[in-house]
C-alpha cells in the first residue's frame, strides 16, 4: 500500500470524526495538546502521526485506536477511498493545468459527500457513453490546447532553431527527401517501405517505428505529403529528446498519458516545420486583405506547402488566434462512407469557448446544411481528389455566425470513404476588422442548426429527423404555463 494513500485516508477519517464531534481544529488542539498546524497537516494527508499521537487523538475523540488507523472507510468516504486506491488522480494530467494533487485532496476532504456524488456521476456518464481511457486522455490534451489557444511558443522556436542547425529553408516547400536525409544521416534511421504491405491487418497504418533498430516502416499507400509529416514527427521525437512516445501512426495502443501528450508535441512540431509560421502569416495577410473571396487564392495556400489540407487547417488553429487575434473558432473533421446517412465527427477543437457545432453522443443527426457535410457529398459524386467550399453559417438559436472554410478529400486507406476538415471563424468586430471579405455578399449564407432534433428551422428540405427536443421543450413550457394559470386561478 502506498504511504501517500495511507496518509490521505487517515487524514480524511480524522477530519470526519472531528467534524462529527462538532470540534474545530482549534478545539481538537486544546483537547489533545497537539498544535493546530500539525493537525491540519495530518488532515491534508501530508503527515502521519506516530503511535503515541494516534493514541492521544483516539482518546480525545472517543474512538478506538484500531478504528482510527484502519483503512476501512464508512459509506460516506468509501467511494473516495476507491478513487484514491485506483490511482485515478495519478492518471489525470493535473500538472498541465497548474493543479496540484494536494489541491484536489483538499477539495475532497472539505466536502467528501458532494465530491463523491460528483465523481460517481462522472464515472456513470463515462460508462454510459463508453468513455475510454483513450477518450479521456485525448479530451485532456484537447483541453490543454484550448487553455493555451493552441499556440506553443517553445515548439515554434524549436522549429526555427532546428531549421538553422540543419539548414532547412523555411521559405521553400520542404520535400520528404530532405527530411529523410536528416533521419538517416543524423539519427541513423533505416527506412523500409515494403514490410507493412505484407500484413493485411495493417492496411490502415501509415507507419511503425522499431526503436531497437531505429527502423521506420512506411505504408506504400501514403503520398509524399503524408510521408513528409511522418518524417517531421520522427525528427521531433529525436530533436526534442522525447523518450516516452507512440510507435505507430495512427496509434493503436499506449502505456501512459505522457505518450499521448508527446504525440501531440511531435505533431505540433511537424506541422510548424512543414507549414512555417512566418510564411503562413504572410499568405493569410494577403488572402484576408482582399474584399472578395476567390477559392483559387485559398487553394494556392493549400498547395504552397508539402502538406495535406488537414495539416494546413490544423495549422490555422495555431496561427489565427496568435497572429490575428481570431480566438473564437472551431476545427472539425468528419468521415463518411458513400451511400450511407452517417457522418462521424471524429476530431474537433474549440477555442475561446464551446462553439455551436460540436460532437454529440446521442445518435442525433448533424445539420445537413453544414458546409462540412455538403463538401463531402460533392466530392463523393465527382472524380476529384479535393473539393473546397465556403459558407457563412448563421445559428439563429445561438445568435452567432461563422465564416466556415471546408475541404474534402478521399480516405486513401478506405475505398468509398471521404473526409472533410473545416475551420469556422466567429464573425464579430475582430474578424470583420481582420478579414476584408468576411461579409462579402458573394459568399453563400445559410441558417443552420447543430442537430435536426434540436433545430427550430421550419420547412427545411434537408431535415433528417423531427425536432423532438425542441417540441419536448415547448410542451414542457406549455405545461408549466398551464400550471401557473391554474395556481393563479385558485390563489384567491
Amino acid at each position: 500500500m502506498e504511504q501517500d494513500y495511507i496518509k490521505i485516508i487517515f487524514g480524511l477519517k480524522l477530519k470526519q470524526v472531528r467534524t462529527d464531534k462538532g470540534l474545530s481544529l482549534f478545539g481538537l488542539s486544546k483537547l489533545s495538546g497537539l498544535s493546530k498546524s500539525y493537525l491540519n497537516e495530518i488532515e491534508k494527508g501530508k503527515k502521519y502521526p506516530k503511535p503515541d499521537k494516534i493514541a492521544i487523538l483516539s482518546e480525545c475523540l472517543e474512538v478506538s485506536y484500531d478504528d482510527l488507523v484502519s483503512l476501512k472507510l464508512d459509506k460516506k468516504l468509501a467511494p473516495i477511498g476507491e478513487i484514491l486506491q485506483s490511482k485515478i488522480l495519478k492518471e489525470i494530467p493535473l500538472e498541465l493545468f497548474g493543479i496540484q494533487e494536494s489541491t484536489l485532496i483538499d477539495i475532497v476532504s472539505n466536502a467528501p459527500s458532494k465530491v463523491t456524488a460528483f465523481i460517481s456521476t462522472i464515472i456513470e456518464i463515462a460508462e454510459n457513453y463508453n468513455f475510454s481511457r483513450e477518450n479521456f486522455y485525448l479530451a485532456s490534451v484537447r483541453s490543454f490546447q484550448e487553455a493555451n489557444h493552441n499556440f506553443f511558443e517553445d515548439l515554434e522556436q524549436s522549429v526555427v532553431t532546428f531549421s538553422k542547425t540543419y539548414q532547412v529553408d523555411l521559405t521553400q516547400k520542404i520535400s520528404s527527401q530532405e527530411l529523410e536525409d536528416i533521419l538517416v544521416e543524423e539519427y541513423s534511421y533505416t527506412i523500409n517501405e515494403e514490410a507493412i504491405s505484407e500484413y493485411e491487418e495493417l492496411d490502415n497504418l501509415r507507419s511503425v517505428f522499431v526503436p531497437e533498430s531505429k527502423t521506420l516502416l512506411l505504408s506504400n499507400q501514403i503520398d509524399d505529403a503524408q510521408k513528409t509529416f511522418i518524417y517531421a514527427k520522427e525528427i521531433a521525437y529525436n530533436y526534442l529528446k522525447i523518450e516516452e512516445r507512440l510507435y505507430t501512426f495512427s496509434w493503436i495502443e499506449f502505456d501512459n498519458f505522457d505518450q499521448v501528450l508527446n504525440n501531440f508535441y511531435a505533431s505540433y512540431f511537424a506541422g510548424a516545420l512543414i507549414i512555417p509560421r512566418k510564411r503562413l502569416v504572410s499568405d493569410l495577410k494577403n488572402l484576408f486583405s482582399k474584399t472578395t473571396f476567390d477559392a483559387s487564392d485559398f487553394n494556392t495556400i493549400l498547395n504552397g506547402y508539402n502538406a495535406s489540407p488537414e495539416s494546413v487547417y490544423q495549422r490555422l488553429t495555431n496561427i489565427l488566434p496568435k497572429d490575428f487575434n481570431l480566438k473564437s473558432l472551431f476545427f472539425l473533421r468528419f468521415s463518411h462512407k458513400k451511400g450511407s446517412q452517417v457522418y462521424s465527427l471524429n476530431k474537433e477543437l474549440h477555442l475561446s469557448e464551446k462553439q455551436s457545432p460540436h460532437a454529440n453522443q446521442t445518435n442525433e443527426h448533424y445539420c445537413r446544411r453544414w458546409v462540412s457535410l455538403r463538401v463531402i457529398n460533392s466530392l463523393s459524386e465527382s472524380d476529384k481528389n479535393h473539393q473546397f467550399d465556403i459558407q457563412i453559417s448563421n445559428y439563429p438559436d445561438h445568435k452567432t455566425s461563422y465564416l466556415v472554410l471546408s475541404s474534402a478529400t478521399p480516405d486513401p486507406f478506405k475505398p468509398n470513404w471521404f473526409r472533410s476538415v473545416s475551420i469556422g471563424i466567429q464573425l464579430n468586430t475582430q474578424s470583420h476588422k481582420k478579414i476584408a471579405f468576411a461579409n462579402n455578399p458573394s459568399i453563400q449564407k445559410a441558417d443552420v442548426g447543430v442537430t435536426c432534433e434540436r433545430c427550430a428551422i421550419k420547412n427545411c428540405d434537408l431535415r433528417q429527423a423531427p425536432p423532438k427536443v425542441i417540441n419536448s421543450n415547448i410542451n414542457d413550457e406549455r405545461i408549466a404555463e398551464a400550471v401557473k394559470d391554474l395556481q393563479n386561478k385558485f390563489r384567491k
